[in-house]
């Protein structure tokens, strides 16, 4: 039979509630403590309880399967808190040996004549999740902060996904890889090509955020491998969602910079479970889901399995006031309408600095071609905004499945396996085409305002080819079989081998192909293989419109991409007691990782060629071994406790790691716990962390092409090279945590916390030109990465036309070398810091009024600096407050209610003020959720329950975009109010 040891965690299952008096607790008694434990579920209770009252609980997972409570509030010894939460449940409660108490099902019996006897009794194996933070069974939270949140925490909060969930918590920066960061172009450092939604802890990266699924790592996904999609996850199979805020590297490897998120999917569950939700909101963005779990437990074994459909309709950029046009004037800001546009506009080149500018705008409407000079007009602009017709969010659908079993062979040992399984795909309307379009008198529609033989037109294709379709499809596997065995003492063995892959598969349709457009303007020859003659099927008019022939020919440019992360891993500790210490059990937990990493990606671009150009470079591939240990002395504990230091407790950890291509690293990690008083825990940690470079930074191909920046007024045209660098260093993070949890016994039922974090993150890998391309070439931080050339100069045109004639490079014949002005070097390199120090706060506090239970609670995410220091030679610079960058100050708080078969919650969200780029205050944004749930009956299996969050539809505060978004997609969601009615059944 196998057991499952809460000191910080257990299981839930359908279970039949058998109506049985009080259990008896064999247990000494324990002084007056003060509980606040919410109602929810059985889990989350015993949870709490365990480690408020310092205990651990033994028992079978069908024991406490499908159960709640109505929760503890108030002073009690932790025998008469024990029997209050399982009073009704049909459980019995026995100590086993001091500290240890087994909790099983049935009719009461006597208790045991000694702890041997029931030992003897009890099995022998203990399946047991242990809290994140710590390898150590039984050890509980540990020096660092840990939020953790169970099934109802994530139901109350109201949204349909786990990533929806994670991404509203306050320390979570939501500027990078998320839908809307890129529907927006608010996220210029990662390439999300399948809409994933992950996690920014601090905002030190996505990278920078080790996400794990029942402790174990995920593929990397997206076009770098440098994603953790959590969009992939079924809300339906989640236990729990544990949020380490603090470096890792020491317990966990490489990526736990920022923090860790452990997402715990259900091993245990007898009985049924039917879960059915629709949301809507204005405009669009429809939500339906529908899930069912199945799942059985007996004596010796246990098998889940839980199926999720997901649907979210397409939100368009048209529906929501603020992005309805990049002409932001009738909101207080600029006009950030762009020169690419239908009509287009005819350009002038400055020779002396290659800048270009508009000179005159087609007229609308012509229908006489070609065009007389008199018919363009001098000193106007056609503008049209580059987002017009895109959808803010994309359509997308999801299937998921997740099945998991064990079972156990005799006393000592159990074998379980899982299996995860999600199918995503997403649609949305694009970026139209656009193209600086050269013309002279080889067409016949050639028209020039000042008698010049050839011109510039920047154009816009929207009117004519309307939007480009953005499609993508994403896979994402896992799968682990793992083998416990007890050992000698309490010392257990675990090992697992696991199996991750993320393949993401992109295209767009419909996109402008530069050389057939060329061909159909006249600026080349008619090219024989295309199959197209002008002359014959159509002249491609810049002026007017264009018949279909030419429109197909021109706009049948696509691309596909297809990215595949796959990650296999080996992974085998032992963990146990060691010796007496001088305040209790010193334990140990010793272990080897060993991880292969591959990442492979395929792109087909037909673009700026005759035929589609394919590229496959050899898949990345790189071995991972590490060896870690970890270890907790109670220095001071109930044996030798005295005045001012009731526990002291240290843990050491640290691991060793070897990236093959890379080097190793090794980082330790020191945390300390004091409680001086019974109702007051103070912690410190401090250890270091790193993140090793991607494979796809090391070895991305060198790639290179045209492209047009903005510089001052005008724009200029580019080279940008991109591709990897093989002398990349890993990054590395020096991370130190100092707080405090307390529980003051004035205020029964009251629980205070505070977390100081300062975290230095030095040689980051980036790529600094990407970061604020949106300001044009004028930033002062990129300057490094920034060459000026002159076309007049012979060695500059050498240099230029050495990169347009080198491999790789994207735009064939487009522009000739004396059209390029500068050279961007987008290529990744060590270069830089971040520096991020603040502070998290929370309070719960529980208590009843007559029959009525409230549990009120807050959680805020103070940041008090965000320094960013760009290139090695530039200044730390303070980026705090401004759009698109980490706001100082984010909270929640709420109030909730039970009473009866009715329970509510009104929760009110905070996001501080800020500047936008040009020092304008942004202003600061409260929404206010609320939620009213119906479980009726004794058995509490039934529930429906009613969400409405931003129930006063209030619109995130306006900011002068320069990309014509008129909110920050960083710090604010563009959704509005979204109401959605859920019903539960558990069978």
């Amino acid at each position: 039979m196998s057991t499952r040891s809460v000191f910080g965690s257990c299981s839930v299952s359908l279970l039949a509630l058998l109506a049985i008096s009080p259990p008896a607790i064999a247990a000494p008694v324990d002084p007056v403590l003060s509980f606040a434990i919410p109602s929810g579920a059985l889990e989350s209770a015993l949870l709490a309880y365990a480690a408020r009252a310092d205990i651990q609980l033994l028992y079978t997972p069908s024991v406490v399967a499908g159960l709640r409570s109505q929760g503890l509030v108030g002073e009690f010894t932790a025998r008469e808190a024990l029997e209050r939460l399982l009073a009704g449940t049909g459980i019995i409660a026995q100590e086993s040996r001091p500290g240890v108490i087994v909790l099983r099902t049935g009719v009461v019996a006597a208790p045991l004549a000694s702890a041997s006897a029931e030992v003897a009794a009890a099995p022998s194996m203990l399946d047991e999740v242990v809290v994140t933070g710590t390898h150590i069974r039984g050890a509980g939270q540990g020096a660092s902060p840990l939020v953790m949140l169970d099934r109802d925490d994530l139901d109350r909060r109201g949204f349909a996904t786990v990533a929806d969930s994670l991404a509203a918590l306050p320390q979570n920066f939501a500027g990078l890889a998320t839908p809307a960061a890129t529907s927006t172009g608010v996220d210029t450092t990662s390439q999300n090509a399948g809409r994933a939604t992950t996690i920014n802890l601090r905002g030190l990266g996505p990278d920078a955020t080790l996400v794990l699924v029942n402790g174990r790592r995920m593929a990397g996904a997206g076009g770098r491998g440098d994603l953790s999609d959590i969009s992939s996850i079924p809300t339906a199979a989640v236990e729990r969602v544990d949020v380490l805020l603090d470096g890792a590297s020491a317990l966990y490897g490489a990526d736990a910079v920022g923090g860790v998120v452990n997402i715990i999917l259900r091993r245990d569950f007898h009985g049924a479970e039917t879960r059915a939700r629709l949301g809507a909101a204005r405009g669009g963005g429809e939500e339906v889901q529908v899930a069912q779990t199945l799942g059985r437990t007996w004596d010796s074994g246990r098998i889940l399995g839980s199926y999720e459909y997901y649907e979210r309709q397409a939100l368009s950029f048209a529906d929501r006031r603020y992005t309805r046009s990049a002409d932001l004037r009738p909101l207080g800001g600029g006009d950030h309408r762009s020169v690419n546009a239908s009509p287009g506009n005819v350009l002038i080149t400055d020779p002396s600095t290659g800048l270009t500018t508009p000179g005159w705008a087609i007229p609308a409407g012509a229908t006489s071609f070609p065009l007389r000079p008199g018919d363009f007009r001098a000193g106007v602009v056609n503008l049209t905004g580059l987002r017009d017709g895109m959808d803010l969010l994309p359509h997308q659908t999801r299937h998921s499945l997740y099945l998991a079993g064990g079972k156990e062979f005799g006393e000592r040992f159990e074998l379980d396996g899982e299996l995860r399984y999600a199918h995503r795909t997403s649609d949305s309307a694009s970026l139209a085409s656009t193209a600086t379009i050269t013309i002279n008198a080889a067409n016949p529609y050639f028209a020039s305002p000042n008698g010049s033989k050839s011109h510039q037109i920047a154009y816009s294709f929207l009117d004519q080819l309307g939007n480009v379709r953005a499609e993508s499809e994403v896979e994402s596997l896992g799968a682990a079989i793992g083998l416990k065995a007890q050992l000698w003492s309490d010392w257990r063995l675990e090992a697992y081998g696991a199996y991750a892959r993320e393949l993401t598969r992109s295209s767009t349709e419909g996109s402008v192909n530069s050389l057939f457009l060329r061909e159909a303007v006249g600026a080349i020859a008619d090219n024989p293989g295309t199959g197209f003659r002008a002359s014959v099927d159509g002249w491609f008019n810049p002026y007017g419109a264009n018949g279909r022939a030419v429109l197909d020919f021109v706009g049948s440019g696509y691309s596909r991409q297809r990215y595949e992360g796959q990650t296999w891993s080996l992974n085998a500790q032992a963990d146990g007691w060691l010796m007496e210490g001088p305040g209790g059990d010193i334990r140990l937990a010793l272990g080897v990782h060993a991880r292969r990493e591959s990442f492979d990606q395929r792109t087909e671009s037909f673009t700026s060629t005759a035929v589609p150009n394919i590229s496959r470079p050899p898949t990345y591939t790189r071995d991972v071994a590490a060896a870690f240990a970890e270890l907790r002395v109670p220095l001071v504990g109930d044996a030798n406790a005295r005045p001012g230091v009731r526990k002291l407790e240290l843990s050491l950890a640290g691991r060793i790691e070897h990236y093959e291509g890379v080097g190793s690293s090794t980082n330790p990690k020191i945390g300390v716990v004091w409680e001086p008083l019974e109702d007051l825990r103070l912690r410190a940690s401090y250890g270091t962390s790193f993140r090793a470079p991607l494979l796809s930074e090391v070895h991305a191909e060198p790639l290179s092409a045209a492209a047009f920046y903005n510089r001052g007024a005008g724009r200029i045209l580019a080279i940008s090279l991109s591709g990897g660098n093989a002398d990349l260093e890993p990054e590395t993070a020096t991370s130190w945590t100092l707080g405090f949890d307390w529980s003051p016994p004035q205020i029964e039922g009251l629980k205070l916390s505070a977390s100081f974090f300062d975290i230095r993150f030095e040689d980051q890998i980036d790529r600094p030109t990407t970061r604020f391309i949106q300001q044009g070439l004028d930033h002062p931080a990129i300057a490094p990465f920034v060459r000026f050339v002159d076309p007049t100069n012979p060695g500059d045109l050498a240099y230029v036309q050495s990169l347009i004639e080198a491999p790789g490079y994207l735009s064939g014949g487009l522009y000739p070398a004396s059209a390029i002005g500068v050279v961007v070097d987008s290529r990744f390199v060590n270069t830089g810091a971040t520096h991020v120090r603040g502070l998290d706060l929370s309070a719960n506090y529980a208590f009843d009024v007559g029959e009525t239970r409230f549990d009120l609670a807050g959680s805020f995410s103070w940041l008090v600096d965000y320094e960013l220091q760009l290139t090695p030679t530039s200044p730390m610079d303070d980026y705090v407050d401004l759009a698109g960058q980490p706001v100082d100050l984010r909270g929640r708080v709420s109030a909730g209610w039970t009473r009866g078969d009715l329970s509510g919650l009104l929760a009110a969200n905070y996001v501080d003020g800020y500047q936008d780029a040009d020092g304008r205050a942004v202003d600061a944004w409260s929404t206010f959720d609320a939620q009213l749930t119906w479980t009726p009956g004794a058995q509490r299996d039934l529930s429906l329950t009613l969400t409405v969050q931003n129930l006063f539809d209030t619109p995130p505060p306006f900011v002068d975009g320069p990309t014509g978004v008129g909110y920050d997609p960083a710090n604010a969601d563009p959704v509005g109010r979204f109401a959605a009615v859920q019903l539960s059944k558990r069978w």
